[in-house]
């Protein structure tokens, strides 16, 4: 949710598909050795139809392939956040009728760029194309292929666009509330209402919300999302109270002009019912492990910043905020199995769809 101060462009450049010697064994089912170099390699199916010799063939493949890459991939949101570039490194087993099998990352340069290249590896299968395979005494084999990918930042416009908007995330003075950072907290904690809900109904979490301040002052929606399943009731209050800011905010601007800029919302919901006391102790105990466990793990403590974590969702098994907050350390770790299980059942309490192209990439590891 947050826009940085650069768009990046992708630079893909499919470095070279090398291979090297025997991985396995025949069996008596036949062939199963998964070559690493034949004077036939696997072919991407773009250049079939050309009357030409197989040299030729294999270069338009290759050629191809690197279109198909460069027209599918997307910088992943963290790499550009965190401004990483270089080479991903990706294998894969063509097989025999030209499917492609395990799939894997031997080389990451992080911030998500390794799953987003096995995602665009993934979506030939699911668009059931089909690769012709390698050939070895004239019959078809199984074949690892390697193929490095190169990310690449590149400088663009200080602007996204948001349908008819321009959003900018360069500025020469951002976008902040008038008088600060206390009187926007005071603002919300007087405006934002908690529902009405039966007294003995103990409903606490946060919905956090991603604003667009216009150069007019107009304010208005750009995400919500509702990490505790707190429901409508509770998404009306908390949009009341951030468009009720019109007016109130001292706008961006850029080269001497007022601009449009987003803001991130965080509106917490506490009870202010007595028989709530322990759930909301409870509730900012488990917000309190949570942050404590992101920071270990960013320190590199990752096995003490994931208990820490895991102690959070112990508490709050629904909480999708920490089931993200662990799914997304799960993934750095290279640990799919749980990042799966986490992020999956973040997405069905929450319905954020952050995660969506990964999803079937990681949950099938």
């Amino acid at each position: 949710m947050i826009f940085r101060a650069m768009r990046i462009l992708l630079i893909l450049l499919v470095l070279s598909f090398n291979a090297i010697g025997l991985i396995a064994q025949d069996t008596e089912a036949g062939d199963t050795t998964i070559y690493r170099a034949l004077e036939r390699p696997p072919r991407f199916p773009a250049c079939e139809q050309l009357d030409t010799t197989l040299v030729v063939k294999q270069k338009c493949a290759e050629q191809s392939l690197l279109e198909f890459m460069y027209s599918n991939i997307r910088y992943p949101q963290e790499a550009r956040q965190q401004n990483l570039e270089g080479n991903v490194v990706a294998t894969f087993v063509v097989e025999k009728d030209g499917s492609l099998s395990n799939l894997s990352v031997l080389k990451d340069i992080g911030g998500g760029a390794g799953l987003e290249v096995l995602r665009v590896v993934e979506a030939m299968n699911e668009a059931q194309v089909r690769w012709v395979p390698a050939e070895k005494d004239g019959e078809p084999v199984r074949f690892q292929y390697t193929m490095p990918i190169k990310f690449k930042l590149e400088e663009v416009p200080p602007y996204t666009m948001v349908g008819r908007d321009s959003v900018y995330t360069v500025y020469d003075t951002p976008l902040d509330f008038t008088g600060g950072q206390e009187a926007l907290r005071a603002y919300l904690e007087e405006n934002l209402e908690y529902p009405e809900v039966p007294e003995d109904t103990c409903i606490v979490g946060r919905v956090e919300l991603q604003l667009l301040v216009r150069p007019s002052g107009e304010v208005r929606i750009l995400d919500l999302v509702d990490f505790n399943d707190l429901g409508f009731d509770f998404w009306y209050e908390a949009i009341d109270a951030a468009t009720s800011t019109y007016g109130k905010w001292d706008i961006a601007t850029y080269e001497g002009r007022k601009v449009a800029s987003a803001f991130d919302l965080s509106l917490p919901f506490i009870p202010e019912n007595a028989a709530c006391a322990t759930l909301v102790e409870e509730y900012e105990a488990a917000n309190e492990l949570a942050q404590e466990g992101a920071t270990l793990f960013a320190e590199e403590e990752q096995e003490l910043g994931i208990a820490k974590m895991t102690q959070a969702i112990g508490m709050f098994p629904n909480n999708a905020e920490f089931l993200l907050m662990r799914g997304q350390a799960y993934l750095d770790m290279q640990r799919y199995s749980e990042a799966c299980s986490d992020l999956r059942l973040a997405r069905s309490i929450s319905l954020v769809t952050w995660y969506d192209a990964v999803l079937p990439i990681i949950c099938r590891q």
